[in-house]
């Protein structure tokens, strides 16, 4: 049996303790104390970190989801209409990409008023592409990067809604939140009123 006075050093090493010593003085410092303020520093960042991320997130979610539809739309030019040709865009439609594209509410993005009236000028014949080529516009590949844009827009509303979701799911403070929300969405209603 071991003295009384003697210690396990297998327990002194699986604690990680080291020894220093100071003025004929023994201490042990464990390596966890000393490297916490460290770490307390990169997790204390860390949290204002995603705090700040969470807060403007909600801030510019109603602008993410506006630009996220209206850009929609515009992918497939249901904001325009021609003159002489049977589809015209809606009026709230037209408004919306006025806000988008231009950043006012009167810009209009139709034919002229009257000229669906007027008759279609003819046009000069084009000439006439290779056959089994299609025209610049009609290419396959323009029509499947446009297929995939209007994915990455319904994608981005949706995360966006999932990230308002998880903002008032995980977060302590609802009132934040809901503030950042309100702003973000009253700040931009308030400077297009202005523009009427």
């Amino acid at each position: 049996m071991p003295p009384p006075w003697r210690f396990d050093l297998t327990k002194l090493n699986r604690k990680s303790r080291r020894s220093r010593c100071f003025s004929g003085m023994t201490t042990s410092v464990s390596s966890e104390q000393i490297t916490s303020p460290a770490r307390s520093r990169a997790a204390t960042l860390l949290k204002r970190v995603r705090q700040l991320h969470l807060y403007l997130g909600v801030f510019f979610s109603p602008a993410i989801l506006f630009f996220s539809l209206t850009g929609a739309l515009q992918l497939f030019g249901l904001h325009e209409g021609h003159p002489g040709e049977a589809y015209q865009p809606p009026k709230w439609i037209a408004t919306l990409a006025s806000i988008h594209k231009d950043q006012v509410l009167s810009k209009h993005h139709g034919p002229p008023p009257g000229a669906a009236d007027q008759p279609r000028p003819a046009r000069p014949q084009a000439r006439r592409e290779p056959q089994g080529r299609a025209e610049p516009h009609e290419r396959p590949a323009t029509l499947v990067l446009k297929w995939f844009f209007l994915a990455m827009s319904i994608g981005l509303a949706a995360t966006t809604v999932l990230g308002i979701y998880m903002a008032f799911k995980y977060n302590r403070s609802r009132v934040l939140v809901w503030s950042a929300l309100v702003a973000g969405a009253a700040i931009p209603t308030v400077l297009i009123a202005l523009l009427a």
